[in-house]
């Protein structure tokens, strides 16, 4: 390692050798690109008696401080990081050394330079690696000017500073770009860059070739396994609603109950209009008069038949729950009041424990659905969990929805937690078989492009 010659090393403006090996090992010490800067910089100034050393790194032909041992006075932006950038950039236009004042038999270009040093002096030397710049180097100092030895020993010094930046600005990157810079080093030489391509395209071909289960996604949704709905079974008016929908019931629980005053009048009269056949039957039975007996009997059941009918209608005003359940449909609680016609469906009631699942299959891949394939559903409730189902019945009519064709798949769960409600929603994938990687990529493009070809061509 040669630091000059030796009456450079003899010179009283030249820097002790070993000196100069303390900015490196400053350097390797430190773990980021802006520290390893930072301390070059202040052993730099310590050797060569600087007001600021600064380390700019050159990458994808932009210039940029890595750092300084005062990057308080250098934000970015400001005229004096501006100042410093020009310096940098000025030395590694020209590949040299450059100083101001300028040492006798130093003819370049120091605008830059003088622009930096103003009343003192400056100097930017170049980072190289092997024979590619990689950054820049600039002190800056009051007095004395730098000399041709010290300019020797920087230029020394930056070939073995220029690895170590550049290692440290790889290891900053982010990986993608080390990844792409990886990938141009390896296809930089054209042989090696031909082996590369024919393997790479073999693995690609046996990439796409290698078979790979094949699963149909489709939006699913969960139903009750039986849903019953209940209705008035008479006209009248809403009295009281009892639950709403979410609510969980028992079966004969009362969930709505219908006004019964005028029906309660008509019990009664139908009640005493029983009770005064009654009277005259026996009054009748008593004088032995047959014919007014017979009478009489046909007009106590009619009354018998008419109150048994009212009294029914009163227990239909109190409507209850058929099953255990959830109640999935008809809030009645904004209604109170409002009249009812027989046969209005006024709730709709579902099993809280058995359900039924029914899958959204687009038309293209209903071909690959069957009855007996098993599946698993991931439901938007419960994103992290899977549930395992197995298909039942394919609808064979076709529906349309949001701009798309499918066919509506019946499958039932092998499990069911008791989080489940009907009408959550998610999306189910059926296992239909295996196919080559590449035409699950490829097919769907592949049925449209025949489509449209099939549509424009005339024959």
């Amino acid at each position: 390692m040669d630091f000059g010659s030796p009456l450079q090393r003899g010179s009283p403006s030249v820097t002790a050798p070993e000196a100069l090996l303390r900015p490196l090992g400053a350097a390797l010490a430190r773990a980021s690109l802006g520290e390893a800067a930072a301390a070059f910089g202040v052993e730099l100034c310590e050797a060569f008696r600087c007001a600021r050393a600064s380390v700019g790194v050159l990458a994808e032909a932009r210039l940029t401080l890595a750092g300084s041992s005062h990057p308080t006075d250098l934000d970015p932006g400001q005229p004096a990081a501006v100042a410093l950038l020009d310096a940098m950039q000025e030395a590694i236009d020209q590949a040299e050394a450059v100083a101001w004042p300028a040492p006798a038999g130093h003819d370049f270009i120091t605008l830059a330079q003088r622009q930096l040093a103003g009343t003192g002096a400056a100097c930017t030397v170049p980072l190289v690696q092997d024979t590619r710049i990689v950054g820049a180097l600039t002190l800056e100092r009051a007095a004395p000017p730098f000399s041709l030895p010290e300019l020797a020993q920087l230029g020394d010094l930056a070939r073995l500073a220029g690895p170590v930046f550049e290692l440290q600005r790889e290891r900053a990157l982010p990986w993608p770009a080390r990844v792409r810079r990886s990938a141009r080093g390896l296809l930089a030489h054209p042989a090696r860059r031909a082996r590369i391509l024919v393997a790479g395209a073999l693995a690609l071909a046996l990439g796409l070739a290698l078979p790979v289960p094949w699963r149909v996604s489709a939006p699913a949704r969960l139903e009750g396994s039986v849903q019953r709905a209940v209705v008035a079974a008479t006209d009248g008016f809403l009295q009281q609603a009892n639950v709403r929908p979410g609510d969980s019931v028992r079966s004969g629980q009362v969930l709505a109950e219908l006004a019964s005053q005028d029906l309660e009048l008509e019990r009664r009269r139908r009640a005493s209009e029983l009770r005064q056949h009654e009277n005259a039957y026996r009054a009748a039975q008593a004088r032995a008069d047959r014919a007014q007996m017979v009478t009489l009997q046909a007009r106590a059941a009619e009354a018998q038949a008419m109150l048994s009918l009212v009294e029914a209608q009163l227990q239909r005003a109190r409507i209850e729950a058929p099953f255990d359940g959830i109640v999935i449909k008809g809030d009645l609680s904004q209604n109170l009041g409002a009249p009812v016609q027989r046969g209005e469906v006024l709730m709709v009631l579902a099993p809280s424990d058995s359900f039924r699942l029914i899958l959204e299959v687009d038309e293209a891949d209903v071909a690959a659905v069957r009855a007996g394939q098993r599946g698993e559903l991931a439901l938007a409730a419960q994103p992290d969990r899977t549930l395992p189902f197995v298909t039942r019945r394919i609808v064979p009519v076709a529906s349309a929805a949001d701009g798309r064709n499918f066919f509506e798949v019946e499958a039932a769960l092998e499990e069911t937690p008791p989080q489940l409600r009907p009408g959550l929603s998610g999306v189910a994938k059926v296992e239909a078989g295996s196919r080559a990687l590449g035409w699950l990529l490829a097919h769907r493009a592949l049925d449209w492009l025949r489509l449209a070809w099939w549509k424009v061509t005339p024959w």
